[in-house]
């Protein structure tokens, strides 16, 4: 959304309000790392397992991932949270949505899942 210290977003109104503020403001280039980013919103994802908030990353991107091996990392991390990453390549790049298959490990018990 703009605001470093309270990215957050609420609801599918406010995901477009910031995509259209951003694409008046964000110029795009390189290197496209993610793992910086789903950290992030790990860290924020882990301060809150009582099941009160759940968390969406979306990520457009233009380019291909720099840091795949940290990103991929970064994703499996994030798999026990309370949070999903989406991310949509737009634009002319090449873009290989296969190369983010991370296999995510069986979860038996979460901490964000009763039971």
């Amino acid at each position: 959304n703009g605001d470093a210290a309270n990215p957050a977003c609420s609801g599918i109104e406010g995901v477009l309000e910031a995509y259209h503020r951003s694409l008046r403001s964000v110029q795009l280039y390189g290197p496209t790392n993610f793992a910086p980013v789903v950290n992030h919103v790990a860290r924020s994802a882990a301060a809150v397992l009582d099941g009160s908030q759940y968390f969406v990353l979306l990520i457009i991107t233009d380019g291909v991932i720099s840091d795949m091996a940290q990103t991929k990392e970064a994703i499996v991390n994030a798999a026990k949270l309370p949070m999903s990453i989406i991310i949509v390549g737009v634009g002319q790049a090449e873009f290989d949505g296969k190369a983010m298959d991370v296999p995510i490990p069986p979860l038996l018990s979460s901490p964000c899942v009763p039971g």
